[in-house]
């Protein structure tokens, strides 16, 4: 039965682990490097990870002998060199000759949106509320994801050359932070 509460909570924590909004600045400068990002696959990709994780997930990873502690600690690795790359301004993942269809599956859709922390997470919401209710939150997270997606370049004209670079070294710290996190906490486990 869909509870409205539960709902409401489910998509402001998916909404605050995605923080679409912070990795504005990453979209932007994919968008830049790709000439564009095909919005509708890299949500459809993303959702469709997440929805997978939210049945799958403990038992995939189970399948490759995984637990999910050392599956958050390889996303967060993956989050740092992304930080690391917006922080610094160079390239640490090869983007070379890659395609348009490619980068808004990885890594946009994952890791990006749907990513260690994001499944992590959907596993967690799993042990403490409604499956109708989790799906709910992450089809309103998607809706705002796309919407995200979809006006990144007016986006971008409306904060700027200095306000995007501003906001993408900021955004790498804080993705930086949350990589620590993440592995601070799932290394303890």
């Amino acid at each position: 039965m869909f509870n409205f509460k539960e709902i409401v909570s489910v998509t402001l924590i998916l909404f605050s682990v995605i923080d679409i909004l912070g990795s504005l600045p990453v979209i932007v400068d994919f968008r830049r490097k790709l000439g564009k990002i095909e919005s509708e696959k890299a949500t459809l990709a993303a959702g469709f990870i997440m929805i997978l994780f939210l049945f799958l997930g403990e038992r995939l990873l189970s399948l490759f002998g995984v637990d999910v502690a050392s599956f958050a600690i390889a996303g967060a690795i993956i989050l740092f060199l992304l930080g690391m790359e917006m922080i610094l301004g160079r390239n640490i993942f090869k983007h070379d000759n890659l395609d348009v269809g490619v980068a808004s599956i990885v890594p946009i859709a994952f890791p990006l949106i749907a990513g260690a922390a994001t499944m992590t997470t959907l596993l967690s919401l799993r042990s403490a509320y409604q499956i109708e209710n989790i799906l709910v939150g992450i089809l309103l997270n998607l809706f705002f994801v796309y919407l995200v997606l979809k006006s990144s370049t007016w986006l971008e004209r409306k904060l700027g050359q200095g306000g995007t670079d501003i906001l993408r070294k900021v955004f790498g710290i804080i993705l930086l932070a949350i990589a620590i996190k993440l592995f601070k906490t799932n290394l303890s486990m």
